[in-house]
């Protein structure tokens, strides 16, 4: 059986909800972070940088969320995607991982990256339903847990985006987010 490991807070629920709509039976091996399990030797060996989320599929193993979320979505995903559209499924994922978290989660500079990032997203979901058109895909668990943790961890209320407040009110209505981030809030 596939194991996630995770932390109470971790990005680890991003990786679980994705599981969750994949519907995959997997282990959550909860790791205390504040114990410090995710530096002892016997973790170490499923990520040597001492981080979470990993996950051990078989004898494969891997870690970093976005790495994860592309795995399983080529491994175990319903749909099977052109080059292109993983292209833009991974274009998705590493914008979520990296611009997008950092411009919200960077108190320093979030004030002035908030708008640049939110008015281009609030037009693409103006026009679209999820990120990649009419289907929800793994862009929309990466994309949309960062927006989820926007709400729940900095309160942050993003009503001045009508298209992306709605995007991710249908977001976390489903039972798979409420399964996994929702269960968290």
């Amino acid at each position: 059986m596939l194991k996630l490991y995770g932390g109470a807070r971790s990005r680890a629920s991003v990786v679980q909800w994705y599981l969750e709509e994949l519907g995959i039976p997997y282990e959550f091996v909860m790791l205390d972070m504040q114990a410090g399990e995710h530096r002892k030797p016997e973790y170490l060996v499923v990520n040597p940088m001492g981080k979470v989320p990993a996950i051990v599929d078989g004898d494969f193993q891997i870690w970093e969320s976005g790495a994860i979320l592309l795995y399983l979505d080529e491994k175990y995903g319903k749909d099977k995607h052109s080059l292109e559209e993983r292209a833009k499924i991974a274009q998705w994922v590493l914008f979520a991982n990296s611009t997008l978290s950092t411009g919200v989660f960077m108190e320093a500079t979030r004030e002035q990256e908030l708008p640049r990032l939110m008015t281009p997203l609030n037009e693409i979901l103006q026009r679209q339903q999820f990120l990649l058109g009419g289907t929800f895909t793994v862009a929309d668990v990466a994309v949309g847990s960062v927006l989820a943790y926007i709400t729940m961890l900095l309160k942050l209320n993003l009503s001045t985006y009508p298209a992306l407040f709605t995007y991710c009110k249908r977001l976390s209505e489903r039972p798979a987010f409420q399964k996994s981030i929702g269960a968290r809030n």
